[in-house]
């Protein structure tokens, strides 16, 4: 039989080939290299680990088991390795914890039923997309928005927030709106780097309007109702779209962006352009309205959605078996991720239970932050800057089960909390250096980064102000929760 050393020796080698084939920078074939014999010798590591582990106090072996998930993220090694690094560091320190319990925790995190919303929400989202649904909707919101100032502009930002109530994925719905109408944009007089900086701020709606897998995921991590937060997302949501439309109205006009038409359009041309918008449309009323009156949960409701999408996709004759089978990959690929997320983020919230790390950290915030909105204030502001270098859905791991009970402590609303949270998510997905809507987009449209940067500072700003209203104005969160829900 071979050795472990040689067995090992030969893994390394493997994996160094491969990622080298790959073209995976150096610092990552480190890491993943040095992940991968750990992987293979746990048996002998751990009790050399352990006896370490013995003369250090526990404060040590947390602070060891931070600074090593930090370095991992340092070396650009994915998010949920670094974290699933970090914490089996912890464990592998601590003689009183079994080595079993590492894999039990991974491994159980992903069972909750409430996940499932998020792979069916995808895949209804892929399905819709794959059926001809975003050609009959942008040709409505065309319609509505036709005689605006700032013309396919507004249809941009329209048809983000009708699509977010479809898919549920702002990079998706980024990359399928700079590929539609960037190039329609740029032919109108559009210049490209407005173009580009509208399709990435209207794409951060979606996660903000129901079905968004942020909420589906927070809701999971924070045991925060999915249903009210859809509902609160229908206010916060809308509340974007609009301010982003003003925002596209002022400049247009500043800067002569004509509308599509200048004619008042009929009552027949406008149900020409709904009729063949109007079944896709409402799906997010059957979402939201079948979760209120209990007909279904939210996870049932992704179901129904799948099936919804299929049937109108075989309505509209558009949606063929290689459709079917693309979109099965793709949704396959985006759950897969999100998944392993949720995984890492069981193992590290059991470890932050156990070690009563929130507990404490409510002390400490508390004796520095006299009340809730100076600890909102507080919360923005490093959100702010977090979501500018790791991808939002992946700062929920670490930062929700920590934030969301310090926030229950001071009484701040678990729905205004999560929509706060979520918001600056949105925003950090747009922000320099690593925003990924930025990306996204600038690499489907060609535009520069710098010139991006430049031309996104108007909806920064008005971004910023939204978050300051969402933060000191409770209402804007909870207030239809509340009404369509009670209390």
């Amino acid at each position: 039989m071979i050795n472990e050393p040689i067995l090992t020796i030969a893994g390394v080698l493997l994996l160094v080939i491969l990622l080298r084939k790959l073209k995976v920078n150096f610092a990552m074939i480190i890491a993943c290299a040095v992940i991968l014999i750990v992987a293979m010798n746990i048996s002998l590591i751990k009790p050399f680990l352990e006896e370490i582990g013995k003369s250090m106090s526990t404060n040590t072996i947390l602070g060891i088991s931070a600074v090593f998930m930090l370095v991992l993220l340092f070396l650009k090694v994915p998010v949920f390795v670094s974290v699933l690094g970090g914490s089996l560091m912890y464990i592998l320190l601590n003689h009183k914890i079994n080595l079993v319990i590492f894999g039990q925790k991974t491994v159980t995190g992903t069972e909750s039923a409430s996940l499932l919303a998020i792979p069916f929400f995808v895949c209804a989202g892929t399905f819709m997309n794959h059926a001809g649904v975003t050609t009959r909707i942008m040709n409505f919101c065309s319609a509505v928005t036709g005689r605006m100032t700032g013309g396919l502009a507004q249809v941009n930002v329209l048809l983000s927030t009708l699509m977010g109530g479809l898919s549920g994925s702002n990079l998706a719905d980024a990359a399928m709106e700079a590929k539609m109408l960037v190039p329609e944009m740029e032919k109108q007089g559009f210049s490209k780097e407005f173009s580009s900086v509208v399709t990435a701020a209207s794409a951060m709606i979606t996660p903000l309007i129901p079905p968004g897998i942020a909420m589906i995921l927070y809701g999971c991590i924070a045991d925060v109702s999915i249903g009210k937060l859809f509902m609160s997302g229908i206010t916060v949501g809308s509340l974007l779209c609009i301010g982003m439309m003003i925002l596209v109205h002022i400049i247009s006009k500043k800067r002569g962006y004509v509308p599509i038409r200048n004619r008042k359009m009929t009552i027949a041309e406008f149900w020409q352009n709904l009729r063949p918008a109007l079944l896709p449309l409402c799906l997010p009323v059957i979402i939201i309205g079948g979760i209120r009156l209990g007909v279904f949960t939210a996870t049932e409701a992704g179901a129904i959605a799948i099936v919804y999408a299929i049937i109108l996709g075989v309505f509209y004759g558009e949606l063929s078996f290689k459709g079917i089978i693309k979109a099965c990959k793709e949704t396959v690929c985006t759950t897969g991720g999100i998944m392993l997320i949720v995984s890492a983020a069981s193992v590290f919230s059991w470890i932050l239970t156990k070690e009563r790390i929130p507990q404490q950290l409510t002390q400490f915030i508390v004796s520095f932050c006299p009340n809730k909105y100076a600890f909102l204030i507080a919360v923005n502001i490093f959100l702010l800057i977090v979501g500018m270098f790791i991808e939002g859905n992946a700062t929920m791991i670490v930062l929700v089960p920590l934030l969301a009970p310090v926030a229950r402590q001071y009484g701040i609303d678990d729905i205004q909390f999560a929509m706060v949270y979520i918001f600056n998510n949105a925003i950090g997905a747009l922000s320099p250096p690593m925003g990924t809507l930025m990306f996204v987009t600038c690499s489907v449209t060609g535009c520069k980064t710098k010139s991006f940067m430049k031309e996104a500072i108007p909806f920064y700003i008005l971004l910023v102000i939204l978050l300051m209203l969402l933060t000191f104005f409770p209402p804007l969160t909870t207030a239809i929760v509340k009404l369509t829900y009670g209390g």
